[in-house]
């Protein structure tokens, strides 16, 4: 058979890895096709990393990613741009143009996602994407074919490991925020600018897509809330410690008879769990079905060439697949795109969890009563408190409540902010069990 023809669209870290891949192991990619997969025409702004990575017999180089698109010898485009544009621009147009689309990017299928599903069912052409959530975690076909038979309950994912380097560092060796995320950018865990993982939105793109696989929902990141790690301070880490939790920042979809939870904030977890355990840079996504019960998926979240495993396995399976009826294929969102549901994202004031909270209050009598009156009064039962030496007349309390309702504790918490003998803004994070 004739070869499979690739346009790559970027070589930059995940695209040279995914050039690597391909070539090193092209007799073992064969013999799983059974035919061959060459990159045929790459784009890239730096020409000289053609030479670099070895990729200069036969193959076409351009620094225009739109002749690539418009290729009429390729089969699939390979999209490791980034970004939203003009990475949705030139997608949309190979699809236009009959071509099937491998992409990692997380932000264009979070954001663009139903518009390019859509015209990609309309052209009968597949839009592949594992490696835009967990790097070479394969969630995605797990989430799409391996899990299909469960009604997912519920996932929490540590999708972000620039975040979790952070918070790790910050429990093993005491540190503050700001020196690892300096630390964590030397090493280059984090962009110059860091926004997008240190405040939760990478993690929140990649949840949306996971929570749209699980439910049968169209993707809607806008309606995931986020959090970020910024505010998390060595006490608190200690703290939770002291009772037995470490915080970690997750990405969490939940089914609920009101509708589906889809949020990602720093969450505090029993130390004793797995995923409590997963640290530095790695990924993890635990999914509860009713079937299976729990499963655990782990690994690099990063990197050139864990990553490009990823895009290489979506070639390897869209181009087994170049020949078979399109509606045989499996649906992108792994439900039938006529059939998804229009299950309502719950706001955060309607979802139940657990809460820690940090408060510092003058240190005299009466004071916890008053607090664990208002408390009492919204029908927030306390299951632990810790106060701790008493410094200058104030009096650092920790208490971890019982599962309640978020706008409930919102009410609470407004009240407690304004008592004369509480100082300053509590500290709260939320509590799951995971269990």
């Amino acid at each position: 058979m004739n070869p499979v023809k690739i346009g790559l669209l970027g070589l930059g870290t995940v695209g040279g890895g995914t050039a690597t891949v391909l070539k090193r192991n092209a007799e073992e990619i064969s013999r799983r096709v059974g035919r061959d997969i060459v990159v045929s025409h790459v784009a890239t702004l730096d020409l000289d990393r053609v030479d670099e990575l070895g990729l200069n017999h036969g193959i076409k180089a351009t620094q225009e990613a739109a002749d690539v698109v418009n290729d009429p010898d390729i089969d699939i485009v390979v999209e490791l741009i980034g970004g939203y544009s003009p990475a949705k621009e030139l997608v949309l147009q190979a699809i236009e143009n009959g071509k099937h689309i491998v992409t990692a990017n997380k932000a264009l299928i979070a954001m663009h996602g139903n518009e390019i599903f859509a015209k990609a069912q309309e052209k009968g052409v597949m839009v592949a994407f594992e490696a835009a959530v967990a790097g070479g975690i394969p969630i995605i076909k797990a989430m799409r074919e391996g899990l299909s038979a469960n009604h997912i309950e519920w996932l929490a994912g540590i999708i972000n490991g620039t975040g979790n380097f952070i918070l790790t560092e910050m429990r093993d060796k005491g540190r503050d925020f700001a020196d690892v995320l300096a630390e964590a950018q030397a090493l280059g865990y984090a962009e110059a600018d860091p926004t997008f993982d240190i405040e939760g939105i990478d993690a929140a793109h990649k949840l949306s897509i996971l929570s749209s696989l699980a439910y049968g929902i169209p993707l809607q990141f806008d309606k995931t809330y986020t959090e970020g790690i910024s505010n998390i301070t060595p006490e608190d880490v200690e703290y939770a410690s002291e009772l037995g939790y470490r915080i970690k920042h997750l990405g969490i979809a939940r089914r609920t008879t009101q509708g589906i939870e889809q949020r990602v904030h720093p969450t505090m977890i029993p130390e004793r769990r797995l995923i409590a355990n997963v640290d530095g840079v790695m990924n993890a996504v635990l999914v509860q079905g009713d079937a299976v019960g729990p499963t655990l998926y782990y690994g690099a979240g990063a990197g050139d060439e864990p990553t490009a495993s990823a895009v290489v396995a979506d070639i390897i399976d869209v181009a087994r697949a170049l020949t078979a009826d399109p509606n045989n294929r499996v649906p992108h969102l792994a439900f039938q795109p006529d059939l998804l549901a229009d299950t309502p994202i719950l706001p955060m004031s309607n979802i139940q969890t657990a809460f820690y909270l940090r408060i510092c209050a003058e240190d005299k009598p009466g004071v916890l009563a008053e607090m664990t009156k208002i408390l009492g009064d919204r029908n927030i039962s306390i299951e632990a408190i810790i106060q701790k030496e008493p410094n200058d007349d104030k009096a650092t309390i920790i208490m971890l409540t019982h599962i309640v309702r978020e706008g409930d504790m919102d009410d609470a918490i407004e009240t407690l902010e304004a008592l004369d003998i509480v100082c300053g803004k509590i500290t709260r994070i939320r509590v799951e069990s995971l269990g």
